[in-house]
């Protein structure tokens, strides 16, 4: 059972004690302040110094470390990067002192191991390089064993029952394929060391451990199947990714006026506006001359910090935009994707801005999502998924392709259940991101290249190269091998799959996670198949087209080239036996399935009690996110909205008296209809908070498991929580605007 973590508030009788004037006067107040606020300035001036002077200067780089390591450390780390080798441990201390010695000379006073625990967030915990103060003065002293590892208080992480909360001693641990960097703040400088972070038992606490044994996954099968196809220089199958981020900004004077906003991180109350994104007018508009200095600032503190962020751009909800990075490995892309929402989070403040990550923050436009770009490439810098101009000729592309679509088919529910949260349910299966059925959309040209492998016919081919625009005075403008499908959750897009479906909020570590280690199980599975043909004297291209046509004859049902909002579509999938989890407690079941469990143990990226832990982390933390939406409904229902519409019942109800006092005869027929509505409406908010009041009682007095317990939230308290909101908005649209208390989307979305 997940107990709430917030008493519950008695509202009655609250009404009486609430001034609500006062609460449109604040609206008005933070309205004029929003009006004058003005652009702030970037730190850095571009016309002065370039970016290729900023980049990556608080970052220990490799760069850096060639310059500042002996030459044998160094080609030691390099292996250890490159080629998966082990660090000695007593290089350790040749790379603190290093590492020491250039974050002291940049301003750096302490250190901390940053890791990511299974909260979603970051972790760190501030020691000083200092370690004496006697008669010779300060001394500052970073070792090995520092760098190494460190023993924070595991006691208040989530485990998922790994350990009982009186265990408390857990371990973080170096990952030197991930490069230390300094995080700025307005007082001093702190070098961040990313690490894992584990229990004393050795289980996995954090979302960086599964990430790292999955690339190892991916390697040693990607590998093993590049030798099986003849390509004998390849040492290493890496993972990349490129995570676009979409975000929203308000003022943050709206902000502090939004309990919700700032507790729940989305408005929980809001009628939606008279112009919301309907004339498509946000979408690649002119960026407004305040949002883009906050967006130049936010840039030059992520190229220090060496992340390669490259667009911006306004997304097609009002007040929302979008930023994306060239290409990394998985797990640095993972890293620097957690940097860049603090930096974010903290430079929206320097500009009056809050900066809202949520999946959903306001109801009737659309929500953000994070869209992952995965690939595969060699140690030789090739892209694995890279077509070329003939890709019914490039047998190593048409074999990778078919694993990834195999992995998909195969293990669709757990791709799903990797971006099952209680905030992106609000957005999966809208207008606006894909839908919880797990499909793979590969274009007109590719899919004429995996039909003709099926049927055995021909390859059409592509004819037509260039984009006819009839206009004759245009360069000649080249057509991509086929159009993108914006309704796909898992669309390839060129040269990558695009996993549309994952949360703004969300770290990419677990969908990578997940996604590396079904990609290994695919590449093993087609290394078998042609090993066993190979064994078996034939040709290895025999082999090849024969196992290739077999695995997509057997897979193909998970390619969807169409509408993927269509209701067509989701009968058609039906039809086909996808899977179709429509929520958070639907999906989750999913983790702790026994394949599931023979998936992650094959591969040693999560043991089973590691697996039951976070199913349990994560059926939590629904519960939690539902409850305190609950409770914050309450609280704003019982002690902003209801008491404004009471003020507002009252002025209407004398207006009515005084008028028919004044003048006798007069029909006040719709006057008085108009109060009645408001009256009813009023009567509907205070049952429903009663209801919902009731239920999230119920709720906290369960005795049922975990995922008894969500499953109540999902059906219970959710529709509860929404029945409020109904009303509430409606009274919203009645109500005088100078009693609302509560910034409106009309206000939030425009006024920045």
């Amino acid at each position: 059972m997940v107990q709430a973590t917030t008493t519950h508030t008695n509202h009655r009788g609250s009404a009486s004690q609430h001034n609500s004037a006062s609460g449109g006067m604040n609206r008005q107040r933070a309205i004029q302040t929003v009006q004058g606020r003005e652009p702030v300035k970037s730190s850095i001036d571009y016309t002065k110094t370039s970016v290729t002077e900023v980049f990556g200067t608080n970052v220990f780089s490799r760069q850096t470390m060639r310059t500042l390591l002996p030459r044998t450390v160094y080609k030691a780390l390099v292996r250890c990067l490159d080629q998966g080798e082990s660090l000695e441990p007593h290089l350790a201390d040749v790379v603190a002192n290093a590492m020491k010695d250039w974050a002291i000379a940049r301003g750096a006073t302490h250190f901390t191991h940053w890791f990511h625990p299974m909260t979603g967030l970051t972790a760190e915990k501030h020691d000083s390089f200092l370690v004496s103060s006697g008669e010779e003065g300060a001394i500052l002293e970073f070792s090995g064993k520092n760098l190494i590892q460190g023993e924070p208080d595991a006691s208040s992480f989530p485990s998922g029952g790994i350990r009982s909360t009186f265990e408390a001693r857990g371990y973080t641990g170096w990952d030197p394929t991930s490069p230390a960097f300094i995080m700025e703040s307005i007082n001093g400088k702190t070098l961040c060391i990313p690490t894992v972070f584990c229990a004393y038992s050795g289980h996995a606490l954090d979302k960086k451990t599964p990430l790292l044994r999955s690339i190892d996954a991916v390697n040693k099968q990607g590998t093993r199947l590049l030798k099986n196809l003849g390509n004998k220089t390849a040492k290493r199958v890496i993972c990349t990714v490129g995570p676009e981020q979409e975000y929203f900004l308000i003022d943050e004077s709206f902000y502090h006026l939004r309990p919700d906003l700032i507790n729940c991180g989305r408005a929980l109350f809001g009628a939606k506006p008279p112009k919301g994104q309907e004339m498509e007018d946000h979408y690649w508009g002119s960026i407004r001359e305040r949002v883009l200095s906050f967006m130049m600032d936010t840039e030059s503190e992520l190229y220090k910090l060496g992340v390669p962020v490259k667009t911006r751009h306004n997304e097609v909800a009002p007040a929302q935009f979008e930023v994306a990075p060239v290409f990394e490995s998985s797990n640095i892309a993972t890293d620097h994707n957690m940097v860049l929402m603090e930096v974010f989070k903290k430079t929206a403040q320097k500009h009056g801005f809050r900066c809202l990550f949520h999946e959903k923050p306001f109801s009737g436009v659309n929500g953000s999502g994070k869209h992952n770009n995965w690939s595969l490439a060699d140690d030789e810098g090739n892209n694995l998924l890279e077509p070329g101009s003939t890709p019914t000729e490039n047998k190593q592309f048409i074999v990778f392709l078919t694993a990834v679509i195999r992995a998909v088919n195969k293990y669709g529910a757990l791709l799903r259940a990797s971006i099952a949260t209680a905030a992106n349910d609000h957005r999966l299966g809208a207008n606006e991101a894909p839908p919880a059925i797990m499909s793979i959309y590969l274009g007109d040209r590719l899919s004429a290249v995996v039909d003709s492998i099926i049927t055995g016919k021909a390859d059409p081919g592509n004819s037509l190269k260039t984009l006819q625009t009839g206009v004759s005075n245009l360069p000649e403008l080249f057509r991509d091998d086929s159009d993108r499908n914006r309704t796909s959750p898992f669309a390839f897009t060129g040269n990558k799959f695009e996993f549309r479906a994952v949360g703004s909020s969300q770290s990419i570590g677990w969908p990578n996670t997940i996604l590396n280690t079904m990609a290994a199980e695919s590449l093993d599975y087609l290394s078998t198949q042609i090993e066993a043909g190979v064994k078996a004297g034939k040709d290895l291209n025999t082999v090849v087209t024969e196992v290739v046509k077999t695995t997509l004859t057997e897979n193909q049902r998970v390619l969807f080239n169409g509408d993927n909002y269509s209701r067509d579509w989701h009968e058609e999938a039906a039809r086909r036996g996808l899977p179709n989890l429509r929520n958070t407690v639907e999906a989750l079941p999913v983790l702790v399935a026994p394949e599931t469990q023979e998936l992650f143990e094959k591969y040693r990226v999560l043991s089973k009690d590691e697996l039951h832990s976070r199913s349990n982390v994560m059926l939590e933390g629904y519960c939690k996110t539902i409850n305190i939406e609950a409770l914050m409904t309450i609280q704003i229902g019982a002690t902003m909205i209801l008491p404004a519409a009471l003020e507002y019942q009252s002025k209407l109800a004398n207006t009515i008296v005084q008028t028919k006092n004044a003048v006798s005869g007069l029909d006040l027929g719709p006057q008085e209809k108009y109060l009645r509505e408001v009256v009813e409406r009023t009567n509907k908010l205070k049952t429903s908070l009663e209801q919902l009041d009731a239920i999230s009682r119920e709720a906290d007095d369960s005795d049922s498991d975990v995922l008894h317990h969500a499953s109540f939230y999902q059906s219970k308290v959710i529709p509860a929580i929404t029945a409020v909101r109904t009303v509430a908005d409606e009274l919203e649209t009645m109500v005088d605007d100078s009693l609302w208390p509560l910034p409106k989307f009309r206000e939030m979305l425009y006024i920045y």
